[in-house]
């Protein structure tokens, strides 16, 4: 869909992978780095092309960060669901997991799945473009 130009959350386009927006938001922000190569694990890439794809997977957390000034980000790859390799990239606020966490602190996956997937927090197409505006006025 990205090739088409047929992806609303594609951000931009690295050597080695994609930005995209998540399409749930309740962290705002929520962003994903998508592996260009399909392979399962980290470890199958080639080595040149995983510290390439490692340092831009960084570079992509850093503009969510600014972007959305971000107190702490949490940076994951599981593939329990997708077996891509990808990283969610999780821009953090303190006390966004209320109640749910230590204190408020805690794993994103700590909040309740049903909460954190939840169609009220499934971005519009009108708060997909305010968020990838702000992703874009970090990256100019």
């Amino acid at each position: 869909m990205i090739e088409q130009n047929e992806n609303p959350y594609f951000v931009k386009e690295y050597e080695t992978g994609y930005l995209v927006l998540g399409d749930h938001q309740y962290f705002q922000g929520y962003c994903l780095f998508l592996s260009k190569k399909h392979v399962t694990e980290l470890h199958e890439l080639p080595r040149d092309w995983r510290n390439q794809y490692l340092s831009e997977m960084a570079d992509a957390s850093e503009i969510v960060a600014k972007a959305f000034r971000a107190d702490k980000m949490n940076i994951e790859s599981l593939g329990n669901g997708d077996a891509h390799l990808h990283f969610h990239l999780f821009p953090r606020k303190t006390g966004d997991l209320g109640n749910y966490g230590h204190n408020g602190k805690g794993p994103v996956w700590w909040y309740p799945f049903e909460k954190m997937y939840a169609d009220s927090v499934r971005a519009t197409d009108a708060e997909i473009e305010k968020l990838k505006e702000k992703l874009l006025d970090v990256l100019e």
